[in-house]
């Protein structure tokens, strides 16, 4: 990446490496990379320019150890939140699943049990 464009496209923020000036993390644009989607997708998605998104790219290339570091600690931090979430609601969500649906619901939710009966592995 050229001396000129790296600092001014890829910044440090409290939330890690960003495209400057946007709350897009690096760490957002592997999980589409991962994903092996082309770059013209993950541009119109995040509506980023072809400067931006090369530059990222380019970015994550060129530093691929500590990028990767950091993105590893982004998704280990991001599966401790969905734990933890999950754990802190279960109680509330067990409560939900329990009450009684609404009669205008029924027929729904008989179409829903049949499709989850149909879906299940024997």
């Amino acid at each position: 990446m050229s001396e000129t464009t790296a600092p001014n496209t890829i910044a440090r923020t409290d939330r890690g490496l960003t495209i400057a000036g946007t709350r897009i993390t690096l760490y957002s644009i592997m999980d589409y990379l991962k994903a092996d989607w082309p770059p013209k997708l993950i541009k119109d998605l995040f509506d980023l320019t072809d400067q931006q998104i090369a530059d990222a790219i380019e970015y994550i290339e060129d530093n691929r150890d500590e990028v990767e570091a950091e993105y590893q600690l982004v998704l280990q931090k991001a599966e401790e939140n969905r734990r933890y979430w999950t754990e802190f609601n279960r109680e509330h969500l067990e409560k939900v699943a329990a009450m009684p649906h609404k009669p205008e619901n029924q027929e729904i939710w008989r179409k829903l049990k049949a499709r989850q009966a149909q879906l299940e592995v024997p």
